[in-house]
């Protein structure tokens, strides 16, 4: 009789996705990049009418870029971006563009740029599952920020990743996960909640 493997931990889980993003990344034309950054944007940019603030974020090296989406944002809506005072902060959302290094050395707009609360933030994905479960880097940035936004009134959250960033397996999620409404690839919209 075979032993059914455990599931794994979550901090495998987001290693094994780290290592699997930046290989993809990294092996990725810059034509090809900017294609599927735009099929990306033609998946979402539907599903954005209506809403008024939009948040991204400024994508490191291995993410795949939200500017794609923000850049073609209609009249009369803003681009909003996280922001930090410091490493111990609560992520802020405050108006485009991202001109300062904040903590971690990630752009990020100046501290005098008007504070916003978007309806609607594209979340970086490590890893997302089918029912809207994600992984992030692990600090509980985006856990924190999406819960105080909720608090406030409704936020439409979707998460962005490579497709290698979909994952049919369930992830585990703790008490303190917020879980995302939506997950979109440049290949497939998925409607999770």
């Amino acid at each position: 009789m075979a032993v059914p493997s455990p599931t794994p931990s979550k901090p495998e889980m987001r290693a094994a996705a780290l290592a699997a993003r930046k290989s993809y990344a990294r092996s990725l034309a810059p034509e090809l990049r900017a294609d599927l950054e735009s099929k990306l944007a033609q998946l979402v940019l539907p599903h954005l009418i209506g809403a008024r603030i939009v948040a991204g974020y400024h994508p490191m090296k291995d993410e795949i870029s939200p500017y794609a989406v923000l850049d073609l944002l209609g009249e009369g809506q803003t681009t909003a971006l996280p922001w930090f005072a410091d490493r111990d902060a609560r992520m802020m959302f405050r108006k485009a563009p991202a001109v300062e290094a904040g903590p971690w050395g990630v752009l990020q707009p100046p501290g005098s740029a008007g504070a916003v609360a978007p309806d609607i933030v594209l979340v970086p994905l490590v890893l997302g599952d089918r029912a809207g479960n994600r992984i992030g880097h692990g600090k509980g940035h985006y856990d924190r920020a999406l819960s105080h936004l909720r608090e406030a009134g409704a936020v439409f959250t979707i998460g962005i990743g490579w497709e290698n960033q979909l994952s049919d397996t369930p992830i585990p999620a703790d008490p303190w996960d917020i879980p995302l409404d939506a997950i979109a690839t440049p290949g497939e919209w998925v409607q999770c909640r």
